[in-house]
């Protein structure tokens, strides 16, 4: 199964991404922890990416294809294909993914889109609290743990992040719209989207996606 996992920030793409990942035994890629193996492993392209970083730019799109593809060479991906979650997140690298697929012969099986209204997306993105030691991820109205401002999974302290008040979560809903909801269109006229109501219960929300999976 070679499948892509869009919607906007604070869509529920970590969660479902989980279930999906369990359910299809597939490699689950995100481009961020593909740059952060990268960068402290200290590879080529990790070093590379890391000098754009220090100066506070952008990693340019071809630099982001050369890494999101070479994870998509291993083994794993080979044998099981792959869930992406945040690649591509532009057109031009869309275009550069299929590129890299034709030419190992393969192809794209199903493009879920998460859709969620922005007011629905504010809500969940301010509320949002994660765990300082292991990460894990609540809401406040959502996924509350179970003692306020404790992980259920380790018992670390949780916090909202820099990146979930209401200002700078407007900001990335408009960068996404700008720049990766076009890919919505690109796929839809591929004939492989598949557009979910990501503001659904997560049960309800997984059964289409499976649905949209074939099962």
């Amino acid at each position: 199964m070679r499948t892509i996992l869009l919607g906007p920030p604070g869509a529920g793409k970590g969660t479902q991404a989980d279930r999906i990942v369990e359910k299809y035994n597939v490699p689950h890629i995100s481009t961020g922890d593909i740059f952060r193996e990268n960068i402290k492993n200290g590879t080529e392209l990790g070093k590379k990416a890391q000098e754009y970083m220090n100066r506070g730019e952008l990693v340019p799109d071809d630099l982001v294809v050369e890494i999101a593809t070479d994870r998509l060479l291993k083994d794993d991906c080979k044998e099981r294909g792959f869930l992406l979650d945040g690649f591509p997140r532009t057109v031009y690298q869309a275009q550069k993914l299929d590129e890299f697929l034709a030419a190992n012969g393969q192809k794209l099986d199903k493009v879920i889109d998460l859709e969620v209204s922005e007011d629905v997306l504010m809500i969940r993105l301010t509320g949002r609290r994660v765990c300082k030691a292991c990460g894990a991820s609540y809401h406040v109205v959502n996924i509350p743990p179970k003692q306020e401002g404790i992980c259920d999974k380790c018992g670390g302290e949780l916090f909202q992040r820099a990146d979930d008040n209401e200002e700078t979560a407007k900001n990335r809903i408009d960068v996404y719209n700008k720049e990766t909801a076009p890919l919505v269109d690109y796929y839809e006229k591929a004939g492989c989207l598949a557009r979910i109501d990501g503001a659904a219960g997560l049960e309800e929300t997984f059964s289409e996606i499976t649905a949209a999976l074939g099962e």
